[in-house]
């Protein structure tokens, strides 16, 4: 029977219920929510072209991290954001069990590598700064590309663990889904099975797979802190600060959303506040990176100049 209802599940799929239960309030969000997702895509594949078509960024780890980085937003955004517009305008709620497997899976992928590369780009200004005279040692570009593939490996496993987990479950209650994707708290609260399995690996594997990173993040955070501290001038210090403002900012954004949505049980999980950070993870961050690197970065403006320049001289 429980085979049944599983079978069942998976030919009817799910229902995303959307951002709000009001179909007026949905519409008004839908050219807000297009234009941020046009934004992110201009951005960041606007970054990846510029540092692939420069290559003094491309060989420069902090830049060659953000191409990967733009690359990681790119593709999480896009794995959550049609799927939403297309509930937002055309009110079509429902997602095959299969497409809803894939959603998670891409998000788990996108969402850790981009955890997983933060952590390697702060290594890298923690080297640049403690370490500068064996900066080209250290960070040679085989470091780099290994550093990067094993990012993205390790973030596909993750996906693979977590997908096969979900396929084992039964879903025979309520097909609704209080979300604009297929999430990991709102689908398992779906499920008749025993779920105790996938809560452990939540709270056990989750957490562990991002404090990993993040302590990393803070330990080379401490270390540049306490080097820059003892840099005598104030213009010395600004100069060590500012190559870091980029990266530590778009670390507090992506850090706070996701701790808050995932790290804890899935019986405390709310709806409307899930949302809401699941908006600021999956568009608005990855919208604002580019921004980020680029507006205070002179070495990124310098190739922009640079790229315009030689596009507008070929015409």
């Amino acid at each position: 029977m429980e085979k049944e209802q599983q079978n069942k599940t998976s030919l009817a799929g799910f229902i995303l219920l959307g951002l709000s239960s009001s179909p007026k309030f949905q519409i008004l969000l839908s050219p807000i929510f297009l234009l941020l997702y046009l934004l992110c895509l201009m951005g960041n594949l606007g970054i990846i072209l510029l540092i692939c078509s420069n290559s003094c960024l491309f060989y420069a780890p902090m830049y060659y991290f953000l191409s990967h980085l733009s690359l990681a937003d790119v593709g999480f955004s896009t794995t959550i954001v049609p799927k939403m517009l297309q509930i937002l305008l055309s009110q079509t709620d429902t997602i095959s069990y299969s497409g809803c497997l894939t959603q998670i899976y891409f998000f788990v992928v996108f969402c850790t590598t981009d955890n997983f590369l933060l952590a390697c780009m702060a290594y890298d200004r923690y080297v640049a700064i403690c370490h500068p005279l064996h900066y080209s040692t250290i960070m040679s570009y085989r470091r780099c590309l290994l550093l990067a593939a094993g990012s993205w490996l390790w973030s596909h496993f993750r996906g693979l663990l977590y997908v096969l987990s979900l396929s084992n479950l039964s879903f025979c209650a309520s097909r609704e889904i209080p979300h604009f994707f297929c999430d990991l708290h709102p689908l398992l609260k779906l499920s008749c099975s025993d779920i105790s399995a996938i809560e452990m690996l939540l709270v056990i594997e989750a957490p562990a797979a991002m404090l990993g990173p993040i302590t990393l993040v803070v330990l080379s955070y401490m270390f540049i802190l306490s080097k820059v501290l003892k840099v005598p001038s104030a213009s010395g210090k600004y100069k060590a600060f500012s190559t870091c403002s980029s990266h530590l900012t778009t670390v507090a954004l992506f850090y706070s959303t996701l701790f808050a949505t995932y790290i804890r049980p899935t019986s405390s999980f709310s709806a409307p506040r899930s949302r809401v950070a699941s908006v600021f993870y999956t568009l608005v961050i990855p919208t604002l990176n580019p921004f980020i690197y680029s507006l205070r970065n002179s070495e990124v403006q310098r190739a922009m100049r640079k790229f315009l320049r030689s596009l507008f001289q070929q015409r």
